[in-house]
């Protein structure tokens, strides 16, 4: 069954699902790019490795435990005369380990086959992108590197959550409509210039126009067809239960709006 939604299903924002989601639009917008640009250009998909100090939005895979050898004596019965004189007992501690998180992220360069040199990267924001912290000041630290690389940038944010992120100045997002979900195109070198596509909840997400090297004509990414494709080899309409709440906040009119689009195609009870 395909998504019961126009664009992104909210739903897959909850941070146990998004993991697989993110990878899978890494995988196939690569894959849908590939014949596209070839024989002058090639995609590949890299991955970055992030070391984050718990705590952060994702959870240490492991947690060692260390308990005490033995247990602590037992206490006389309170209420007693016997217990008012007897000193608390020395109770061993509960040692915990945590190991940094290891976050592995993937992303999409653009090579231009002349010279092996990267054209234009693609990002999908993760959650680790968004979150204060290392993640978000790498990330950042990133954006400026390709910026000042002449590198292009397309930054594409299906996160409702988090910290404002895209390459786009924090003033700039006053200047935007109403929306949940962003991509901005950043194109080397015009500096202060973005293409933005803010996207509503009830909207499709857009086609993109991807930068190659000039004077190569753009190649088109239709990112809702990427999305659809997505949702159903990944089989997501047996694994979340639209009868529940989204994992995400709502304002009024989007959760008016979510309800009845849900209770329209028989995914909740009237």
């Amino acid at each position: 069954m395909p998504s019961p939604f126009p664009g992104m299903d909210p739903y897959l924002e909850e941070p146990t699902r998004w993991p697989d989601l993110h990878q899978r639009l890494v995988t196939y917008i690569a894959d849908t790019l590939q014949p596209q640009i070839r024989p002058r250009y090639y995609a590949r998909m890299g991955e970055r490795l992030y070391i984050l100090a718990y705590p952060q939005t994702m959870y240490p895979d492991i947690v060692l435990i260390q308990r005490p050898l033995q247990e602590p004596r037992p206490l006389y019965e309170m209420g007693t005369p016997e217990a008012a004189e007897v000193e608390a007992p020395l109770v061993s501690p509960v040692v915990l380990t945590v190991p940094p998180a290891e976050h592995r992220e993937p992303f999409i360069e653009i090579f231009h086959t002349a010279g092996d040199e990267v054209v234009t990267v693609i990002e999908v924001l993760s959650p680790a992108n968004k979150t204060a912290g290392e993640g978000h000041r790498l990330y950042r630290s990133k954006q400026q590197a390709m910026q000042d690389g002449g590198v292009h940038l397309v930054e594409i944010d299906l996160l409702s959550s988090g910290l404002p992120t895209v390459a786009l100045p924090e003033e700039g997002y006053s200047r935007l409509p109403p929306h949940r979900y962003l991509v901005c195109v950043w194109r080397a070198p015009e500096r202060y210039r973005y293409e933005l596509y803010p996207i509503p909840l009830p909207s499709p997400l857009p086609r993109l126009r991807i930068p190659l090297r000039a004077p190569d004509p753009d190649v088109e990414l239709d990112l809702q067809a990427i999305f659809r494709q997505c949702y159903d080899i990944g089989g997501y309409d047996g694994l979340i239960n639209y009868r529940q709440p989204p994992p995400v906040a709502l304002s009024a009119e989007e959760a008016a709006w979510l309800d009845g689009l849900l209770k329209g195609k028989g995914l909740r009870p009237w």
